[in-house]
């Protein structure tokens, strides 16, 4: 016997951009995002939130997309980063994704920053910009 996996509940209709009915109406699509129920994003949240050092965040970076699909790119900005918001976290476009949760997890990973502000300083000077410094 196998059992299946709970997926999301659906959004109200008119307050999400999710595309998650075409989702699961397309052949071949991939439907991993929709495992990411309310109680998991909440852990997920949490555990982004509690980050150990840069190592921990790159883990969690692979984790989410090789089980959810979800694309996350972290880099410093062109100019000058004088607090977190000079540090830009994006998420590739996918279909699936609740627009809350687009919005949460860059709020997350930025505070997992702000509590740990030594994994800033490693992310900065991984991309070399605490080279004259």
């Amino acid at each position: 016997m196998t059992a299946s996996l709970p997926i999301r509940q659906p959004c109200p209709p008119g307050a999400c951009d999710c595309g998650r009915e075409a989702l699961l109406d397309l052949p071949g699509a991939d439907p991993r995002i929709l495992y990411l129920t309310r109680q998991e994003e909440k852990r997920l949240l949490e555990r982004l939130e509690n980050l150990k050092s840069l190592a921990d965040l790159e883990h969690l970076q692979q984790r989410m997309f090789e089980q959810l699909g979800i694309g996350v790119e972290i880099s410093p900005s062109f100019h000058e980063v004088r607090s977190m918001r000079g540090i830009g976290i994006r998420l590739r476009d996918q279909p699936g994704l609740c627009r809350k949760t687009r919005q949460a997890i860059p709020a997350a990973i930025r505070r997992g920053l702000e509590n740990h502000p030594q994994i800033a300083y490693e992310l900065l000077n991984a991309n070399d910009l605490l080279r004259d410094a």
